[in-house]
């Protein structure tokens, strides 16, 4: 601590650099702190520290940690007490740019697997980003002097040493429950669960945090969906269980579909007590499908949708700068099933139509031998049976789909009734005559081997791999759009995914290896090395990154411009 303040004092009213020389670490009372970066200017990106905890010292048991699930939550627990630390210190931001900014990667409503804080065997580290204080150019001693001596200090100990273990305990246990119900999934052919009394709603279309109350309509499942799961601890939960198969949710508009379909998709995360979405828990291979004009396509078998194009085009390796509507949409289920996705989620309204269905008028004038799309009503059944693939549909146009449906939920004034029976009953009764497109089987998945040449992070002189907040990545000259990407959550999945991108093609692309096999020989350095390897400042400051899953991670490389796959 002394070394510090005297090296402060040395500094004071010099420019800038020269906070370079505090790089370094220095052990205070309780942690040790560690300068990893010092940012170049009062402008840049915020200079980056961790603090450094002996296990031993902290209030923590071992019991809430033991397990990868707790650590998760614990973890997830203690970078919102920071958050919530850095609130209550309130630091003054006095100076120019980020000077006096104190910053923890903040979770959202989702657990994710983070960086900003991490429980190794022995110790426990927290990871935040400082502005280091200066007027102009000109460094501020004294300020900074507040911000080590001070302002870190109590957000250390408010976080960590003097933390609500009520809260905590409760912060675990709901996580053990939560994978209790995953289990539960498994274990019942089910592939999502929804229970009584969740809030769906979100307060706004910006916003992922619940509507209020008094306002949302709680939801309650139809008395033939329900089950009741005993979880951990004591609690038992009563709600709906789709099953594996075709699921249809149909309903007026603005009735809720698309509010179930959304939560479904969220249900692939655990969230935080309070969220309304506690026990909406979904299948961790669901993905969200839809259609995506304009994306690029590199050489995927879209064979089982599309075929027989003008000109003899072949499409089992499809590639193309511009896709339409529905040669993305069939892209982008052919790349999911590729990387294993077990459950297919879709809303008509994000959809292609032609995609989707062609009803027995349309087969009657334009016969299938002039037709090169086999839309996704004749081929959804086929991916069930023969790839045990299941399918969450919401649709509101067409009845045609009650003829594959194994179970037909309809939303009234947000309100879920099973009418199961009722459709199939209107489906016997009114024949729509349609013709099968869909051929005797679905077809072929074909994995892809990425060449070296598709990855190229340098722009100009340098290197320039980074996230432009949630949605895009700037990957050297090219920018990876991921807006209907939609199970992304978190701007620091996005900057995980950048720095992924960038490891998969120092390491492991040659060529030869498929991209599932890639990605997954990642996520097992992953699970071994812990998720601070996929940090370029690995070793130093990881501490703004949230584990994305494989199939947003393979997503992100599908639409990379640059991307080309060996023949």
């Amino acid at each position: 601590m002394q070394r510090l303040h005297n090296q402060l004092r040395r500094i004071d009213g010099k420019g800038y650099k020269a906070y370079k020389d505090l790089q370094g670490s220095y052990r205070f009372d309780r942690f040790r702190l560690h300068i990893d970066h010092v940012q170049g200017d009062p402008f840049a990106s915020p200079s980056r520290i961790r603090i450094e905890m002996s296990q031993s010292d902290l209030p923590l048991k071992a019991e809430w940690f033991n397990i990868s699930s707790r650590q998760t939550a614990v973890e997830d627990f203690l970078a919102r007490e920071t958050a919530r630390a850095i609130r209550q210190v309130n630091p003054l931001r006095r100076g120019t740019g980020k000077s006096g900014m104190i910053a923890v990667d903040e979770p959202g409503q989702e657990i994710l697997k983070r960086t900003a804080v991490r429980i190794f065997e022995d110790k426990v580290e927290l990871r935040l980003s400082v502005g280091l204080p200066a007027q102009g150019r000109r460094i501020l001693a004294k300020e900074a002097e507040r911000i080590f001596f001070v302002y870190l200090p109590s957000i250390v100990e408010r976080a960590f040493f003097s933390f609500d273990e009520t809260r905590l305990v409760k912060h675990v246990q709901l996580s053990d429950q939560q994978e209790a119900i995953r289990v539960y999934l498994k274990e019942h052919g089910l592939v999502a669960f929804v229970a009584n009394g969740a809030i769906l709603p979100r307060e706004s279309g910006v916003s992922n945090r619940p509507m209020s109350k008094e306002q949302a309509v709680p939801f309650k499942s139809p008395p033939s969906m329900e089950v009741e799961i005993s979880l951990p601890h004591g609690r038992t939960v009563r709600g709906m269980a789709i099953p594996r198969g075709i699921t249809l949710i149909v309903g007026g508009g603005y009735h809720g579909k698309s509010t179930l379909l959304k939560a479904l998709e969220r249900g692939v995360y655990n969230h935080i007590e309070g969220d309304g979405r506690e026990f909406v828990i979904t299948d961790a291979c669901a993905c969200k499908v839809r259609a995506e004009d304009g994306r690029r396509v590199e050489k995927v078998n879209i064979s089982p949708f599309i075929s027989n194009l003008p000109f003899g085009k072949d499409t089992t390796r499809f590639s193309t700068d511009d896709a339409s509507g529905s040669t993305s949409q069939a892209a982008n289920i052919m790349e999911l099933l590729e990387m294993g996705a077990k459950v297919l989620l879709i809303d008509e309204d994000t959809s292609a139509t032609n995609f989707m269905i062609r009803d027995a008028r349309m087969q009657r004038l334009v016969h299938k031998g002039k037709e090169p799309i086999t839309p996704f009503v004749d081929k959804v059944r086929q991916l069930y049976e023969e790839l045990g693939v299941s399918t969450i549909l919401v649709v509101g146009g067409s009845g045609d789909y009650f003829d594959q449906a194994d179970h037909v939920i309809m939303m009234d004034e947000y309100q879920p009734y099973d009418v199961t029976q009722q459709a199939k009953t209107i489906a016997e009764t009114l024949r729509n005559n349609r013709q099968q497109e869909g051929g005797f089987s679905f077809g072929r998945i074909t994995e892809r081997a990425p060449r070296p040449d598709s990855f190229n992070p340098r722009k100009g002189k340098k290197e320039k791999v980074d996230a432009k907040g949630l949605h895009h990545i700037q990957f050297g000259k090219e920018t990876i759009d991921l807006t209907f990407v939609e199970q992304l959550v978190d701007p620091s999945q996005t900057r995980a995914i950048a720095n992924m991108i960038h490891m998969l093609a120092k390491k492991w692309v040659d060529g030869k290896r498929t991209l599932p096999e890639i990605i997954n020989e990642l996520y097992k350095q992953v699970g071994e090395k812990g998720p601070d390897v996929i940090s370029p400042f690995y070793g130093q400051h990881p501490g703004d990154l949230a584990l994305p899953r494989s199939f947003e991670l393979a997503a992100a490389i599908n639409r990379l411009r640059s991307l080309r796959i060996n023949c």
